[in-house]
């Protein structure tokens, strides 16, 4: 399940009903330790092939990284994120989540990993994501270095949101 062995986007969507909860958590270096039975049959994956797995076996090629790095600083911090998230399925189908992301503790509050519960984003919010996460990715392959990438998506992403004068969690909530 390397990146080398992954499918190549198929373009097509992978739907899940609207009642339906993916859920996931992970450890603190975010491989997989608990799969639900939805993430299991959306994602295409058999359960044991994805215990143990960095959740990153599922992340879809075209998601910007600035919202990953804003993601992972978030809740690495102790603070919960929801966030839209493009995946991608074992045979290169995707599927759109809103992504409601928070750290787990232990008895001492010390963060022990997370836990990831995802749901249908609305159309209508999507329609707004993707341009901006189109942009974002334009703006990473403007640059050979990927770190360069990240900075150049991670600055504009700041300043789409400092233009709307609000966070990213904000903003997903205007959505």
């Amino acid at each position: 399940m390397s990146a080398a062995t992954r499918a190549t986007p198929t373009g097509i969507e992978r739907p899940f009903a609207l009642e339906e909860i993916i859920v996931s958590k992970t450890d603190l270096k975010g491989h997989i330790t608990y799969a639900n039975d939805i993430f299991v049959r959306v994602s295409g994956y058999e359960e044991h092939e994805l215990i143990g797995q960095p959740h990153a076996v599922i992340r879809h090629p075209e998601m910007p990284r600035a919202v990953f790095k804003l993601l992972w600083d978030t809740v690495e911090s102790g603070r919960e994120l929801f966030a839209y998230v493009n995946n991608m399925a074992r045979n290169g189908d995707h599927y759109w989540v809103l992504a409601h992301v928070t750290p787990s503790y232990d008895r001492e509050g010390k963060i022990v990993g997370y836990h990831s519960n995802r749901r249908v984003p609305e159309k209508s919010a999507l329609a707004k994501v993707i341009p901006l996460y189109d942009a974002l990715r334009a703006a990473e392959r403007r640059h050979s270095d990927r770190k360069d990438g990240l900075v150049a998506s991670t600055a504009m992403l700041e300043g789409v949101l400092a233009q709307a004068g609000m966070s990213y969690h904000e903003w997903v909530w205007t959505l």
